[in-house]
């Protein structure tokens, strides 16, 4: 069957001074085809380009082409298009990814031509948009003319990506390498993001991610779960080495099983050889993939975005550094609504704790003004820094502050603490900022099971206020005399604020917690309180009773005598009651030895710290 491609573009017959014509975008912008608009141009101006986020060399918006484009573009991205929009030469239009479409189909933004980079044509007569669905199919279905180029760089891909050829009206032949964009290096920073973020994705969840840093360090750690499954806007470099090392299955997916979906890809060319013609990718477009509705259909949805800058109370800024627009609002709001709606989903936003070489924390006590609020404190369930996982779900504005002053850089957390005071309430009380603790290394967080159920080992902090309270009314009148000697009746809010707020540094406060989405419980609690004038320091634990005898104070116990050797501290002592026989078996198995004491009901037991274990 012999396909006949049209002629190439008569831009006299096409267009007209002010038109309003698309560019598709990404990695996949037809370069060659709006070079031979502008070598065609004379006669024309104020023809307005609209595009989302263009890679490479956005010819179109530089300074010389001012009377002949205007450009309107829904994602702030290349130093040409940039320097437009700085200087008022070029529009950004901020609108969700998933509703571009709909400005094209209600006439808000009618489009005149559409330029697109496709694949040669099969033997149908069938070329693919790529790289790069998105939104270049929804402005296809909703144009006067489409003209194309013909590119045997252009990847064929599954899904719904494609236009046949004579829906064109006219079309080029012209060979042009996708744009290529290296995955950057990751950093110490990003790694321990990465590590924070992997402990909340659980086996059979399905996966949102963007570019960078953080996501490339995200999936390097989810090499070893089972059963992920990608729903996400976007694919890049990163997800080769994931779906190799046959953690991606996408059998557990609820929406598409057993497909990865997506609508476009920036990377490089092992990424472009790697979804052209193959059929367990599949590309839509973004009106589909990133309608929340649709997000909502897969179970365990997990969308990891990123910030410029978050506020105590969780609102989000994305777009913008002050009064400076940066980027684009994008696929954010979409994702994170369509996983905070999905059975079990979480919606996270993930970021550095600081700028500008640690000199500015990304983490603040209210927006930077003519900053914008791209994800609103509603729809944010986890804040991850390189300090920690903050999670805000159901949390009040004082327990939300004082969760991301915990995953703040530790610098700022007291300035944070002493501002939050002015625009919050904060009680009196509420004096200590989050520490970390620093033998932990750098990840204050370790996973553990115990039948079957996954747990984490972890610093106190203030957060833990409330939950510290629900751990205490949760014991029987049994463990409170065994642990305090006596019936205590209440844990007010000022007691539980007192014993969560550690200093960290010289003391040390650990607790085993189970987390079921953003309900936090804890379920044992140790801690070694120190004392200077004899280099020593006394333990104590407790476990929720329903896991006694599990193995939770053993590594409480074990991890605080680590802590302590390491702080140099000589020896370790614990008040036992002579009937709590189980503790006692428990520090005499760490080498604890029992010493005389006046009193029969109470067992002294001492670690001499210094010999070896």
């Amino acid at each position: 069957m012999e396909i006949r491609l049209p002629d190439r573009p008569d831009w006299r017959e096409l267009l007209k001074s002010g038109s309003r014509v698309f560019v598709g975008g990404h990695a996949s912008v037809p370069y060659a085809l709006v070079q031979d608009l502008i070598d065609h141009s004379a006669g024309f101006s104020d023809i307005e380009m609209v595009h989302g986020l263009a890679l490479g060399d956005t010819r179109w918006a530089r300074e010389e082409h001012r009377q002949l484009f205007k450009v309107n573009t829904f994602f702030i991205g290349g130093d040409e298009v940039r320097r437009a929009v700085d200087e008022g030469r070029a529009d950004y239009t901020p609108c969700f990814l998933s509703e571009i479409s709909s400005l094209f189909t209600d006439g808000t933004l009618a489009l005149d031509v559409v330029l697109i980079n496709v694949s040669p044509p099969d033997e149908f007569g069938y070329c693919s948009l790529g790289a790069s669905v998105d939104i270049c199919m929804s402005a296809v279905r909703h144009t006067r003319r489409i003209v194309a180029q013909i590119n045997q760089h252009v990847p064929r891909t599954a899904g719904h990506s494609y236009v046949h050829v004579s829906e064109f009206c006219a079309c080029i032949e012209a060979d042009e390498p996708l744009v290529e964009v290296t995955p950057p290096p990751i950093d110490k920073q990003a790694e321990r993001i990465g590590q924070y973020v992997s402990m909340l994705v659980e086996d059979g969840s399905t996966l949102q991610f963007g570019i960078g840093k953080i996501p490339s360090a995200t999936l390097k750690y989810l090499c070893n779960h089972k059963d992920l499954g990608i729903h996400s806007e976007m694919l890049t470099d990163s997800i080769i080495e994931l779906i190799e090392s046959g953690a991606v299955t996408n059998r557990k997916k609820t929406f598409h099983p057993g497909k990865i979906v997506t609508s476009f890809a920036i990377g490089t060319n092992k990424l472009y050889a790697f979804i052209d013609q193959n059929p367990h990718i599949e590309f839509y477009a973004s009106s589909y993939v990133n309608k929340p509705t649709n997000i909502a259909k897969n179970d365990q949805m997990v969308s990891i975005n990123s910030a410029l800058e978050v506020d105590l109370t969780g609102q989000v800024v994305a777009d913008s550094l002050g009064y400076d627009f940066y980027s684009g609002i994008g696929g954010q709001v979409d994702f994170v609504s369509g996983a905070a709606i999905s059975k079990g989903g979480k919606p996270i936003i993930a970021l550095p704790s600081t700028a500008k070489n640690e000199t500015v924390s990304r983490i603040v006590p209210s927006i930077t003004e003519g900053s914008g609020v791209v994800t609103s404190r509603g729809n944010v369930h986890y804040v991850v820094t390189e300090y920690g996982v903050a999670s805000l779900k159901g949390k009040s504005i004082r327990e939300r502050a004082l969760e991301l002053i915990r995953v703040a850089h530790p610098k700022f957390r007291a300035k944070l603490l002493e501002e939050v005071r002015t625009h919050y309430w904060v009680p009196h009380y509420q004096e200590k900022y989050p520490t970390d603790i620093p033998e932990l290394g750098d990840i204050q967080l370790q996973k553990m099971v115990v039948d079957n159920e996954t747990f984490y080992l972890r610093p106190l902090n203030p957060a833990d206020e409330r939950r510290l309270q629900e751990f205490f009314y949760s014991h029987t009148k049994e463990t409170l005399r065994l642990r305090y000697n006596y019936d205590p009746k209440q844990m007010s809010r000022e007691k539980s604020c007192n014993l969560v707020s550690v200093d960290q540094k010289t003391d040390a406060g650990l607790c085993i917690v189970r987390q079921d989405g953003s309900r936090i419980t804890i379920h044992a609690v140790g801690r070694f309180y120190y004392y200077a004038q004899d280099n020593s320091c006394e333990a104590a634990f407790v476990t929720r009773e329903t896991h006694q005898g599990k193995g939770m104070a053993t590594r409480l116990l074990a991890q605080l005598i680590d802590i302590a050797r390491l702080r140099k501290i000589s020896k370790m002592m614990a008040y036992v009651r002579a009937d709590n026989k189980p503790m006692i078996t428990i520090f005499e198995q760490h080498g604890f030895r029992r010493r005389f004491s006046d009193d029969p009901s109470d067992v002294e037991l001492v670690l001499n710290l210094e010999e070896q274990p």
